[in-house]
């Protein structure tokens, strides 16, 4: 075979053979083989001119060179931790850097223990009995407990039910995931922040599936009634569903107490630092489900030698077991950031985890009670213990008053009118005082 004969040598096959295969099936060309919404589709021509590698070089300068440098006070769901280099080091062993797919069988030892301890992790701070070793981030691994409560759920039934202030991105990948089922995603009423318990009584019935909770909330409100939320979806047979992450577990109640039957929630908290959407998913259940858990587990056992030995134990898609048997056809998973959540974990320790979690209280509340003594601000605008963030009340426009924020070189949320959301961890508490500052010349 020849480059000449074949086309490329990482792409066999050559127009003779893309000719006989549009024979065998039918098809007069390639395009009639896929069916490409037109506002999507490409042309083949991409209108980048081309440049030597040096122009290509100072153009990525100069586009670089435009982003704002804010100090971020954002949050809502990305959460910036100081990540120890020692994350990145152990991180970056060739051991673990790979473009092979880190699904495989063929995963190394080394890997498969890695991916277990994050499992292991998992199933500590939830208290629950299985986690699985990563899902692409908070939203699908809300998306996919939507389609287990469907599968595990005794009666029939096909509404889920989550807060009326649940983000816009998670809603719509949930209700992306909940289209192809027939699964109807309708909101129930929160107030403050946190859930209003009577709003949801009143909402469910027995064709709820299932009940989504956060704790702490996207508010950063941290939710004082889970007992009675868990307590409700039991009484209608509905999947308890409960949004956290890993730093708040190590803190707040853990969710098998409260009667969560499934945890999920973005475990990137722990070793991405913001990465800007990347995240890892967090999956945990009980062991009753363990059948239905989608993406993949590691389990240990013993091999021939009764040597300690790590092995993918239960992959339910579609690649692995017939397709009328999975539960998900998920394709990957965030296999290097669950490991550096392992590491960042690891390195904590369980005391430095639960103090970093009590970080997040503290300099929450203190900074909200610096913004509070600022003439034109209330903080935060509810009643409720807080983590990591908080909202306040502005009397000045919100977003007047977050565009003079930017000019000081702070970025905030703008969450109403007059309501901004304000986010403080190990990370920019540094900045809190000139932050404070900015806040009392704009306010």
């Amino acid at each position: 075979m020849t480059r000449e004969t074949r086309g490329s040598p990482y792409a066999p096959g050559d127009a003779a053979d893309t000719e006989a295969m549009l024979d065998a099936v039918g098809a007069d060309d390639m395009e009639a083989l896929f069916d490409i919404p037109e506002p999507v589709r490409s042309d083949g021509e991409f209108g980048i001119d081309a440049r030597s590698e040096r122009d290509a070089a100072r153009l990525v300068e100069r586009t670089l060179g435009r982003n704002d440098d804010l100090t971020e006070f954002m949050g809502r769901g990305h959460y910036d931790h100081y990540v120890p280099a020692l994350v990145d080091d152990l991180a970056s062993r060739q051991e673990f850097l790979t473009s092979y797919t880190q699904y495989q069988p063929e995963v190394a030892q080394g890997f498969l223990q890695a991916l277990f301890e994050y499992q292991s992790m998992l199933v500590e701070l939830t208290g629950l009995d299985v986690a699985n070793c990563s899902m692409y981030d908070a939203a699908t691994a809300l998306g996919e407990a939507a389609t287990l409560s469907q599968r595990v759920r005794p009666v029939s039934g096909d509404r889920i039910l989550v807060p009326d202030h649940l983000r816009e991105g998670k809603r719509e990948v949930l209700e992306a995931y909940a289209d192809g089922p027939g699964l109807s995603v309708e909101a129930y009423p929160t107030d403050e922040g946190t859930v209003d318990t009577e709003g949801l009584a009143d909402a469910l019935d027995d064709d709820a599936a299932m009940v989504y909770a956060e704790n702490p909330t996207i508010c950063g409100a941290i939710e004082p009634e889970l007992d009675a939320v868990g307590e409700l979806a039991d009484e209608h047979d509905a999947l308890f569903v409960l949004g956290s992450d890993p730093v708040a577990l190590a803190l707040l109640e853990r969710p098998a107490d409260v009667g969560a039957d499934v945890v999920v929630g973005e475990a990137s908290a722990l070793g991405a630092g913001t990465a800007y959407g990347m995240g890892a998913g967090l999956f945990a259940t009980r062991e009753a489900f363990l059948r239905q858990v989608p993406g993949r587990l590691v389990g240990v056992g013993e091999d021939a030698t009764d040597r300690r030995a790590f092995t993918l134990t239960l992959q339910t898609r579609e690649q692995h077991i017939r397709k009328e048997r999975a539960t998900s056809n998920i394709c990957t998973n965030q296999a290097l950031l669950a490991l550096r959540t392992a590491i960042h974990a690891a390195t904590l320790g369980p005391d430095g985890l639960v103090t970093l979690a009590e970080d997040c209280v503290t300099l929450a509340r203190d900074l909200a009670a610096r913004l509070d003594e600022v003439p034109g601000v209330r903080a935060p605008v509810n009643d409720r213990h807080h983590f990591r963030e908080f909202q306040a009340h502005t009397d000045q426009p919100a977003a007047a008053v977050a565009s003079d924020l930017e000019s000081e070189g702070f970025a905030v949320h703008v969450v109403g009118e007059h309501r901004v959301q304000v986010c403080v961890t190990d990370a920019n508490e540094p900045a809190v005082d000139r932050f404070v500052d900015a806040v009392a010349e704009v306010a």
